[in-house]
């Protein structure tokens, strides 16, 4: 099965089409027969795309730290629960766990997620694809540093393509699925 690792936030933010877009995502996943790999919360956006996946008979995989495993964090209703020692190992456990990253909208957890599998990616350490949800335009100011980055010569042009951004769900994980490694 396919797999895809999933950073988004521990809480909805402040407009519900945040919430909406991580629960189509779920639908889509499964839709597709991708399963999920994630970081354990059953709160905030993480717990939106899990009760998505879980909602429409898909495979989730919760990957949560010893410190966070506290019933109001973790997600009840996941199965396949792997309690895991710290964040490093959370990290590792999900980036073997999956064929592909998707990041939603989200905190500082998210945005470090984010900046490590795209590191790793340009450090050829993976070829898996990497794919940024871009709700309501959160991704803009990503997006821009990530330009000027390239403009001011910090980053090669050719390292745009790290990884794609869509507004879409399902043109995001089709994309995905479409390159190479991701299937």
């Amino acid at each position: 099965m396919v797999r895809v690792c999933v950073f988004c936030g521990s809480k909805t933010g402040n407009d519900s089409e945040y919430a909406e877009a991580a629960r189509c995502l779920g639908r889509e996943m499964v839709s597709r027969g991708v399963g999920l790999v994630y970081g354990g919360g059953g709160i905030g956006l993480m717990g939106v795309v899990a009760d998505a996946v879980l909602e429409a008979g898909g495979e989730v995989i919760g990957v949560i730290p010893d410190g966070l495993a506290v019933e109001e964090v973790m997600h009840q209703q996941v199965a396949d629960m792997r309690v895991v020692p710290d964040m490093h190992r959370r990290k590792a456990e999900m980036h073997e766990l999956s064929d592909a990253y998707i990041a939603l909208p989200g905190g500082v957890g998210t945005f470090e997620e984010l900046f490590e599998v795209l590191a790793w990616r340009q450090l050829k350490i993976h070829g898996k694809p990497i794919g940024v949800l871009d709700v309501r335009g959160f991704f803009g100011p990503f997006l821009e540093a990530i330009e000027r980055s390239v403009m001011e010569g910090f980053m090669k042009p050719k390292n745009r393509q790290l990884f794609v951004t869509e507004t879409d769900p399902a043109v995001l994980l089709d994309q995905l699925l479409g390159m190479a490694g991701a299937v």
